[in-house]
């Protein structure tokens, strides 16, 4: 006959089962980026994705690398070429590495991937997924320019902030699917934490 718990021992198991059963920010972008990199027509551009320099890279891993692209950094035209892309039906996987850096693209952002669909009088909708990253905090701060959270005023593409990792591969599976761009916020800071 097994051992009797005690309502402590009972509590601090059940403590133990429920950190076990959360998963870790970082995993669960690994599985998105796994997941959309299984999609025939997704392709994936911009820093760090095929050579290491962050910690978004790790979450590349699942991705063949035939599909990963590694860009200069020039933010407007990565963004003008991921609606190209778009325009000829791949659905591109646009990553900055830093939120600051996404400023850089807003011409593309608001001007093209938020509008097409209204100058082209509803002919052309491109999907364009945009991964972006508030930059870690901890251990050291890195700067002003490499960690800001900024509100994107857009009227037509869907800003998700990730600040829960169960929120992650169904925000992607959301993104892929849904018409019109989508910019996935990550916090850096996050992933280590379940």
């Amino acid at each position: 006959m097994p051992p009797r718990l005690s309502p402590t021992d009972t509590k601090a198991l059940g403590r133990i089962k429920a950190m076990e059963a959360r998963v870790l920010y970082s995993e669960q972008l690994t599985e998105a980026m796994t997941w959309l990199g299984e999609k025939p027509d997704t392709i994936f551009l911009g820093q760090q994705v095929c050579y290491s320099g962050n910690a978004l890279f790790n979450t590349f891993s699942g991705v063949p690398m035939d599909k990963r692209r590694e860009l200069p950094i020039m933010e407007d035209t990565q963004l003008g070429m991921s609606i190209g892309l778009s325009l000829a039906g791949k659905i591109p996987v646009c990553i900055f590495p830093r939120m600051n850096f996404l400023i850089l693209a807003m011409n593309q952002l608001v001007n093209h991937l938020d509008k097409i669909v209204v100058y082209s009088h509803g002919q052309f909708e491109p999907k364009v997924i945009i991964r972006v990253a508030v930059g870690s905090e901890k251990p050291l701060y890195p700067g002003a320019q490499h960690c800001g959270d900024y509100p994107l005023y857009l009227e037509r593409t869907r800003i998700v902030r990730l600040r829960d990792s169960k929120d992650i591969l169904p925000a992607y599976q959301e993104a892929y699917v849904r018409k019109g761009g989508t910019v996935l916020v990550e916090y850096a800071d996050l992933y280590h934490l379940h």
